[in-house]
């Protein structure tokens, strides 16, 4: 289970917009109980996500939806009411600002007890964690391991940024500070949540370009998430889909390469070689395993 390349944020207060947000081209949709939601209007949209859980065809993408943090006195209202009104139809709850594997842990005891009282096998939500503080980088192996409900960590730039201090102009593009610094300011965070997700064996989704009508931006910030391993981004626009669509997906010319260092290899063990060239190139175990890689992500996206 599990969406790849573009996910596209919904106010969890509107069905209407969650019926428009399915019928597109994202990968993933979830429906924010956080910050899409004003404090006074939690109650009234978690009604709302029922209903687009219920009601409506999804058409194979999981159904999710995004909690209000553990230290705000809506979470818990979120999980049990949405998880039993649903009936069983969740699949995971993306959880923000998560601090230490203790969080997950907490929710993994109340999804046991809830799954057990509708008549749901125990296990069957699955939990998406949001890293968006220092507290939260400093403990993300923890973090990683902390559930076998767990299959994805994510990165929240704007809260991240704001946790340690970071000026910021603009959410998930660069800014007049990049120019300062000499490299890329959210290189460190990025790719210390993409190992930890893969030493787990999780997923890792970058977050989102607050500007939806910055194309390039957009572009660059997600070419620099895909080079750092990231499987995906944020859309918090549908104009956004069809760029992290895009670049999240092997290119024509990744997708050869790939088939070539696969023929390359079954031709050289049926002739009991051990040196493998392509396109004069010598080739080893990790160019395999990269090939593979990538044509396992061509046939999720359906180029395969």
């Amino acid at each position: 289970m599990g969406a790849g390349r573009a996910l596209l944020a919904v106010p969890g207060s509107s069905v209407k917009m969650a019926g428009k947000a399915l019928s597109s081209e994202a990968d993933g949709v979830f429906l924010d109980l956080e910050d899409a939601v004003a404090p006074d209007g939690k109650a009234e949209a978690r009604g709302s996500v029922i209903e687009a859980f219920r009601g409506m065809e999804w058409g194979g993408k999981p159904r999710i939806f995004r909690m209000n943090a553990m230290d705000t006195p809506y979470f818990h209202r979120d999980i049990v009411e949405v998880v039993e009104g649903a009936g069983g139809s969740v699949d995971a709850i993306l959880v923000p600002k998560v601090r230490c594997g203790g969080d997950l842990y907490a929710l993994d005891v109340m999804l046991a007890a809830i799954e057990k009282s509708i008549g749901v096998e125990v296990g069957k939500v699955k939990l998406e964690a949001q890293i968006e503080s220092a507290e939260g980088l400093e403990n993300v192996r923890e973090i990683a391991r902390s559930t076998a409900r767990l299959t994805t960590l994510h990165f929240g730039p704007g809260d991240y940024a704001a946790s340690v201090g970071m000026p910021q102009a603009s959410i998930g593009v660069e800014d007049e500070w990049d120019e300062v610094y000499p490299g890329h300011r959210f290189q460190y965070v990025m790719h210390r949540i993409v190992v930890a997700a893969r030493s787990a064996g999780l997923r890792a989704f970058d977050g989102p370009v607050a500007d939806y009508g910055d194309e390039e931006g957009l572009r660059r910030s997600s070419r620099i998430a895909r080079s750092l391993g990231f499987d995906g981004k944020w859309c918090i626009h549908p104009a956004q889909i069809d760029i992290v669509n895009e670049i999240f997906s092997p290119t024509e010319g990744e997708i050869e390469w790939a088939r070539k260092v696969i023929a390359a290899y079954g031709e050289a063990n049926e002739a009991g070689s051990g040196a493998i060239t392509v396109d004069g190139q010598m080739v080893d175990a990790a160019s395999i395993r990269m090939a593979e890689v990538s044509l396992e992500k061509a046939r999720s996206a359906g180029l395969l």
